[in-house]
This record gives C-alpha cells, structure tokens and sequence, in this order.
C-alpha cells in the first residue's frame, strides 16, 4: 500500500503539486465548487488519440473526460481532508463506461461528475447508497441506438492506495489507475431479465439528448490530406465524456 494511504489531508509536498496548481485546488473547498470548476473546463475531445491525463496535465491542458475529471475532483477533495474515491460505472459492450468522484454529506452520497452532455453529470448528496446513486444514472445512460446500457458499479476505490505520481503528477496515460478500476469489483444493477424488459429511449429524448456543452470541432484537410490547422464550425452535437 502506497504511504500516500495514511495521509488524510493532502499538501503540495505529498502530491507533488506545484504551489500555483495546489493554490487552484485549495480554492475548489466544496463538491459544488469542484463542479463548477470541471463544468468551466472543454472536454477532452481526443482530436490526437486516447488519453487519460492526470491532475496536472488537465490543470495545464485545460480539457478533460470523464475519468480525467474524476481525478481532478478526487485530488481537490483530498486536498480538503476528504478521501479520494471512484466509482466505475460499467456498461453493455456497445457503450462507454463512465468514472465519477464520490463524496458524502449526512451519510448520503453525492458524485462530481465531468461529462458533455446533460445525463451524466453532478448529483447531490442524497443518495443512502452507492446502489442507489448509480442507478440514478440508469435511465439517461443510452448507446448510438438509445439502448439503455448501464449495468453495474464498482465499489469505490480509495486513490490514497496507490502513488500520487500515477494520477495527479504523471505526463503520460494513468492507464494503471484505469485498470485498477476495471478490475475493482462490480455489482450488478439489473438482471439479464430485466434487461429484456427495457425500452429505448423515445424520439423526444433522442432529440434532447443532441445537447452538448462543448460541441466537437472539424479540423479541415489541406489539398495533401493533412490537417489545415484551421477549427471550423462544429457539424452538431454528439456525446462526449
């Protein structure tokens, strides 16, 4: 176990951090304004390939996706005494899994949540259970069909347990925390029965789920195939995070 374990507040020192990037995390002391902070942030649209950037390359960078975001949310609670959690939400193989940031008030959970879309994003802390708090993300959680595909939630994983450098300092992919997650164990939100029951989302839904609030760019090809350098008018919204 990592000697980042024992330490319930987290300074500038034990995460390797900068003073002006901890000074940014220090001004972020509730869940609501870590939310904000991520919300402010463009997504991370991936134009160059996958990434899974740490805390210090989406402080630099100024984009992240979901699980990018988990670990900028993650740090700043840790930073303010409480325990860096996740929670992998995992899903049906035509979709993609999602990562949030757990926290919790009066007993309750809450999740700070980095998505581009309107689903999946910030819950307040009124969930008594993690059961309970993933499967407010069931309806919502739909494929390019509108099938629904949400089907399980891991149990929340302590990012204390492992090297601050893997996640908050690294300038490469934080691919060992993200099997980590993977790994962790799920739990099961519906049966392969109920599974057969669910319908796919109406046409209505379908429409108000185009939203997004960071649109993806289109890069123009110059005459050789290349890319012009030039960011055009996105063609529409489509899911991200």
């Amino acid at each position: 176990m990592s000697r980042s374990a024992r330490i319930r507040i987290a300074g500038p020192g034990s995460l390797g951090l900068s003073a002006r990037e901890f000074a940014t995390l220090r001004q972020l002391d509730t869940p609501q304004k870590i939310q904000v902070f991520l919300n402010r942030i463009p997504i991370n649209h991936e134009l160059e390939g996958e990434t899974i950037l740490s805390v210090r390359e989406v402080l630099r960078q100024r984009r992240a996706h979901c699980i990018e975001g988990a670990f900028l949310a993650a740090c700043a609670l840790w930073v303010h005494g409480e325990p860096p959690l996740l929670v992998h939400l995992d899903c049906d193989l035509s979709d993609y899994p999602h990562v949030i940031a757990v926290f919790r008030r009066k007993g309750c959970w809450g999740a700070i949540s980095k998505t581009n879309g309107t689903p999946l994003r910030y819950r307040d802390p009124v969930y008594r259970t993690l059961r309970e708090l993933a499967m407010s993300y069931f309806h919502e959680y739909f494929n390019k069909k509108y099938r629904k595909t949400l089907r399980s939630y891991s149990r929340t994983f302590d990012l204390r347990k492992v090297d601050p450098a893997l996640w908050i300092t690294r300038e490469d992919a934080c691919e060992e925390i993200h099997d980590h997650l993977v790994k962790a164990r799920h739990y099961a939100l519906i049966s392969s029965a109920q599974e057969r029951l669910l319908a796919q989302r109406d046409s209505f839904e379908r429409k108000a789920s185009k939203l997004v609030q960071y649109p993806k760019p289109v890069i123009r090809k110059d005459r050789d195939g290349g890319r012009a350098g030039k960011r055009v008018r996105p063609r529409g919204p489509s899911r991200g995070g």
